[in-house]
């Protein structure tokens, strides 16, 4: 019997009432579910079990005997369903044939290639995607030129909470809880001195502070 091909991935969701298959796409892994194919020698040893169940005695060691009876055939029956779901399943799939994978035709798919999309992408997707990428970095260049901390002081000594209360600063001279100064020292703008806050001049070259 020929060996049984088809997508590298695919889950068994048979039970003992019967089988079920879902298969995956190699490229995006969405999946496609076969049809629930019910076993007969599962349904039969169920009624016996449920039977045996109730009376017990012979129709209970009849249960415990289809079981391994369904146990025995669950090889042949379980590869035959599995290469009927595989029939069901494939006219959703295509197989690359230059990457090998076998892509879902919903998603993966180049019909006008003959190829999936890792091999032949599509290209208005690619040039859609292009032209969003280009646009995101036009704005990191644009922002990048702008001067964002010009209302921001960034020369004078900053502080994120408050040294007596501990409040946040919010970026203020002054704290909004206790009103205490938050810049105990600034700068020269000329010579580039440290003077306390509150100096009017600066103590070195006598700029105005």
């Amino acid at each position: 019997m020929a060996l049984i091909q088809f997508t590298r991935n695919h889950t068994d969701h048979s039970t003992d009432k019967g089988y079920q298959f879902e298969f995956f796409c190699d490229r995006c892994g969405s999946g496609f579910m076969s049809e629930f194919k019910p076993s007969v020698m599962g349904f039969a040893g169920s009624a016996l079990r449920a039977a045996g169940g109730l009376f017990g005695g012979m129709l209970g060691n009849a249960a415990g005997s289809a079981y391994e009876i369904e146990r025995a055939v669950q090889g042949p029956g379980h590869d035959k369903a599995f290469r009927e779901c595989i029939e069901e399943v494939k006219p959703n799939f295509r197989q690359c044939p230059k990457c090998a994978k076998w892509a879902c035709l919903t998603v993966c798919w180049n019909e006008k290639r003959g190829l999936c999309y890792d091999c032949a992408p599509n290209v208005e997707t690619e040039l859609a995607a292009a032209q969003a990428q280009a646009t995101i970095e036009q704005i990191q260049t644009k922002v990048r030129q702008q001067d964002l901390t010009k209302d921001i002081d960034v020369t004078s000594e900053a502080a994120a909470l408050c040294p007596s209360c501990g409040a946040r600063t919010q970026g203020a001279k002054f704290c909004p809880e206790c009103g205490k100064p938050l810049r105990p020292k600034t700068e020269c703008s000329r010579c580039g001195t440290k003077v306390e806050a509150g100096t009017k001049f600066c103590p070195e070259c006598g700029q105005k502070v």
